[in-house]
């Protein structure tokens, strides 16, 4: 596991600062969850106010464009955010194409990403960088539970 921050306060507004060039939508009127899977994970970003139609529609086209840029294996955004050495970071850059699928959702407030792969290695490179990001976005970010109603769908391989 890789070392704390000394300083996790001033990463985390760091972070945030660097995510406003990736991200459309606003942190401080948005949550990231992310739920780990026996087979990878689900991402979802939520507007703060589900009524918020300008940061929903921002996290959807968001999310929409990453998931291109993530199934070509350039993940850009979260390096230009969260650094080189972001935990688990290099594995899933290089992952061979497909071997991870990616699924985008509409859900209720935002958007989601599920991440599902048979490869063990992987797998745990996602769970590390669900980690990490977690622990950057700070205030802005929380775990998820397994098996909630929203990620029925994710315990599922779907084969390309």
């Amino acid at each position: 596991m890789a070392p704390m921050p000394s300083n996790p306060v001033q990463r985390q507004a760091e972070v945030a600062q660097r995510g406003k060039e990736v991200m459309p939508f606003s942190l401080a009127a948005t949550t990231h969850i992310f739920t780990k899977t026996a087979q990878g994970g689900v991402q979802q970003v939520v507007a703060k106010k589900s009524d918020d139609g300008e940061q929903v529609r921002l996290t959807r086209l968001h999310l929409q464009e990453i998931r291109e840029q993530f199934l070509k294996g350039d993940y850009s955004g979260p390096t230009r955010i969260h650094g080189q050495d972001m935990p688990g970071l290099a594995d899933l850059k290089a992952a061979a194409p497909g071997q991870i699928v990616i699924t985008y959702k509409d859900i209720n407030g935002g958007a989601e990403l599920g991440y599902a792969t048979e490869n063990t290695a992987l797998v745990a490179a996602l769970h590390r960088w669900f980690d990490a990001q977690l622990s950057d976005h700070g205030k802005d970010a929380m775990a998820g539970h397994a098996g909630h109603s929203d990620h029925s769908s994710h315990g599922q391989m779907k084969k390309p």
